[in-house]
């Protein structure tokens, strides 16, 4: 669900000129409540908010649901205060990601598999060399227009453009059930009329910081040179950004395969709460399916990071690089409580029954410095040189805990995600 602002004068007619036009930025339109809505067709025209309980917060909302202020990150409980009337429903990301799945499958990589895949509701598109076939991209994002609406009753957004920036800005200002083509030559006049926040990444924080500069605009950014924008960001790096930017320049290739950067689990508790159990248990499953996951995509990670938020909704983050890759939870959970107790300012030694010094909301855990396990070499220990010698089948204590896990995970495969849990 966008949160970008959109300016109503941009979504006009900016010319027909496509030369030079090969990417396209396709946003499907509240995907999440739209996809709702296509399988419960009786909740057509009415307020659809995704995200349900006293302590969620809203994933998505319907048009509808919009006109009444409600947003995405907006606490559920106020986006009730806001629409009482609304349908709420919990978020279903099984039947999210398999619909996304089908519409990039089916539709998208059906025109060139030159396609970046940005999240479950959006990608962009290198169609040059589909041009042979299909002459214009305006016939192309128009073609994916008809098929996602036909196929799965529901609708996206394409922005047509010389590189990624414009190409997203244009699509989000077709909103909703738009297509919006910005010749090559009419770049920068299109992104020097936005509001600073319609450039992607330019956050609340940033924006005050250009303003405090006498910054208010795009138009006025793209006034200044990039000496200045390094004075008022402290970066040359983001200073380039941001001058190319205000420019409607963007050297960013499409990307076909993206790197996994990290996999992580959270949760939000019922309650906020003290007790260490509790908060450990969390850290615990997340461990579980983080594992999980590391091996199902034959993957391991080096550096894990504890998450905590607390009653206040302030949150803390505390990362260790461990000496050795692994993907078991056996490994992660016990570093995960040392750095939990570590954050907490609570003793090592400290047992379970201790009271958290803090009402923790939510705890959660991410894995990072992820490689592939087949390329992977991990430098045995003088330990592990004397467990494969002691045991008959000369495998380390480590090797045993990634047979015993992934005989979990067969278990799970075959009798459901629930059916076991990894044991502390």
């Amino acid at each position: 669900m966008s949160t970008a602002p959109r300016l109503a004068a941009a979504k006009r007619d900016w010319g027909h000129d496509e030369t030079g036009c090969t990417v396209l930025h396709i946003d499907m339109d509240a995907f999440y409540a739209s996809l709702e809505v296509a399988r419960h067709p009786e909740l057509k025209g009415k307020p659809v908010i995704i995200g349900t309980g006293p302590r969620a917060v809203v994933s998505a909302a319907s048009y509808e649901a919009r006109k009444y202020g409600i947003n995405s990150a907006m606490p559920a409980a106020r986006a009730h205060q806001l629409c009482p009337d609304g349908v709420f429903l919990p978020v279903d990301m099984r039947y999210y990601r398999a619909i996304s799945h089908r519409i990039m499958h089916e539709v998208f990589l059906t025109i060139t598999d030159r396609f970046e895949q940005v999240s479950v509701d959006e990608g962009y598109m290198d169609v040059s060399a589909a041009l042979l076939e299909w002459e214009r991209p305006s016939a192309i994002g128009a073609w994916i227009r008809e098929q996602v609406s036909a196929r799965f009753h529901v609708t996206c957004s394409v922005g047509i453009a010389c590189n990624k920036l414009i190409a997203k800005m244009a699509s989000t200002n077709a909103k909703p059930n738009g297509m919006l083509l910005i010749p090559a030559a009419r770049s920068a006049e299109f992104v020097q009329m936005m509001p600073l926040r319609g450039i992607p990444g330019i956050g609340p924080s940033l924006e005050r910081r250009l303003n405090a500069w006498g910054v208010n605009s795009v138009a006025d950014l793209a006034r200044m040179d990039e000496t200045a924008l390094t004075r008022a960001t402290g970066s040359p790096a983001a200073a380039r950004g941001l001058w190319m930017a205000s420019h409607g320049l963007d050297s960013r290739e499409i990307t076909t395969v993206r790197e996994e950067k990290s996999i992580g689990s959270e949760r939000t508790l019922p309650q906020d709460t003290r007790d260490m159990r509790v908060v450990c248990g969390l850290l615990r499953s997340a461990c579980d399916e983080v594992a999980g996951t590391l091996r199902r995509k034959g993957l391991m990670a080096r550096t894990l990071t504890v998450k905590l938020r607390f009653a206040d909704l302030s949150y803390q983050t505390r990362s260790f690089t461990m000496g050795r890759p692994t993907d078991t939870a056996g490994v992660l959970y016990p570093e995960c409580v040392r750095q939990l107790k570590t954050m907490l300012g609570i003793p090592a030694a400290a047992g379970p029954d201790t009271p958290l010094p803090k009402l923790i909301r939510l705890a959660g855990m991410s894995t990072s410095s992820l490689s592939e396990t087949a390329s992977t070499a991990v430098q045995p220990s003088l330990e592990d040189m004397l467990e494969e010698a002691d045991d008959v089948r000369g495998r380390t204590s480590e090797a045993k805990r990634h047979d015993a896990e992934a005989a979990l995970d067969a278990v799970r495969r075959k009798f459901g995600n629930r059916a076991v849990q990894f044991g502390a």
